[in-house]
């Protein structure tokens, strides 16, 4: 590096840190920023690549004592001195390069020090941060081997091995059947990971994804962790009020209380009777429908006329031209 470049260039600021930095801040600057703009992290970025140079080096000088302070005095006395090209044998003959060059020897008129790391290359204290360095200088770091491609497949499974868990083959084509583990509470359009079983490479097999398809249930739909049923209730039932018993998915029944004037569509929950996973229970949440009969016999069609005539000033639909006013 020229001398030039020493007046120039201000490698505290590059570097980040104060003109009175030890060395441990220094070093801790210089491993931050070159984890940032190293050419392995941010390929085809010119500008990254500017950095890191301009990084690397401020910290070849900066990290050597006596260069630091041969630094420090050149852009000390640059800062308050006027140099100039001049004319053959003028005191202005050879510029800074001279000047310095006399001062100092040749330290300030060499180009960077032997076995520099300027570009990809760093500094044997940083190669645990680039994953080390080869002989001839400090090399640009070697990609580390990798593992194999990950491998897709999907399979479907029915409602109850969703929520209970259960094992599927899957066969190669080489025949080889891979057995696959289908957790507890798993949901519709989630992946399973089988690892070791994708494609191979340096750094050993990448792993098979495998996507899992509920079949949809008649009675239960998934809601998150929560499982929702409809229960049909009679008309009686829905005003006066009733108990009933609602099937669940591990086969038994649960005890139902609807409250006096449900209407229809309404739900009730029951606690904890929902889906289990490693992470939470959902809930049962019984949707209530009120199912109207198609044929009523002499007795009970007197019985519902009776009924209405009772309730004949009760009006359902006096809210709706309110509701419907534009």
């Amino acid at each position: 590096m020229a001398s030039q470049d020493w007046v120039d260039k201000d490698f505290y600021k590059i570097l980040g840190v104060s003109k009175d930095a030890s060395d441990a801040d220094i070093k801790k600057a210089y491993r931050k920023l070159a984890r940032k703009y190293h050419p392995d992290t941010n390929a085809s970025d010119a500008g990254a690549e500017k950095m890191f140079k301009d990084v690397s080096e401020a910290y070849s000088v900066l990290s050597d004592p006596e260069e630091r302070q041969q630094y420090d005095a050149i852009r000390a006395m640059g800062s308050g001195a006027r140099f100039s090209a001049g004319g053959a044998g003028g005191p202005g003959a050879g510029g800074f390069e001279d000047v310095f060059g006399n001062l100092f020897g040749q330290h300030a008129g060499r180009g960077t020090r032997s076995g520099g790391f300027g570009g990809g290359n760093v500094p044997p204290e940083f190669a645990d941060l680039f994953g080390g360095f080869g002989g001839g200088g400090f090399q640009a770091p070697q990609a580390p081997p990798r593992k194999g491609a990950d491998r897709t497949a999907s399979t479907s499974i029915s409602f109850a091995g969703s929520i209970n868990g259960t094992k599927i083959g899957l066969r190669e084509p080489s025949g080889e059947v891979i057995e696959v583990r289908i957790p507890a509470g798993i949901k519709d359009g989630q992946k399973v990971r089988v690892r070791g079983k994708g494609q191979p490479g340096p750094a050993g097999n990448g792993d098979l994804m495998v996507t899992v398809n509920v079949q949809p249930h008649g009675f239960y739909t998934r809601d998150g962790d929560n499982i929702r049923v409809h229960v049909p209730v009679t008309f009686a039932e829905a005003a006066l009020g009733a108990q009933i018993e609602v099937p669940t998915m591990n086969g038994d029944h649960v005890k139902v209380k609807v409250p006096a004037g449900t209407p229809s569509g309404r739900t009730l929950r029951v606690k904890g009777r929902g889906v289990k996973t490693s992470k939470a229970t959902g809930d049962l949440l019984v949707t209530i429908d009120v199912v109207v009969p198609q044929n009523l016999n002499k007795q009970a069609e007197e019985a519902v006329k009776a009924f209405a005539a009772a309730t004949s000033d009760a009006d359902p639909r006096s809210s709706l031209a309110a509701k419907a006013r534009l």
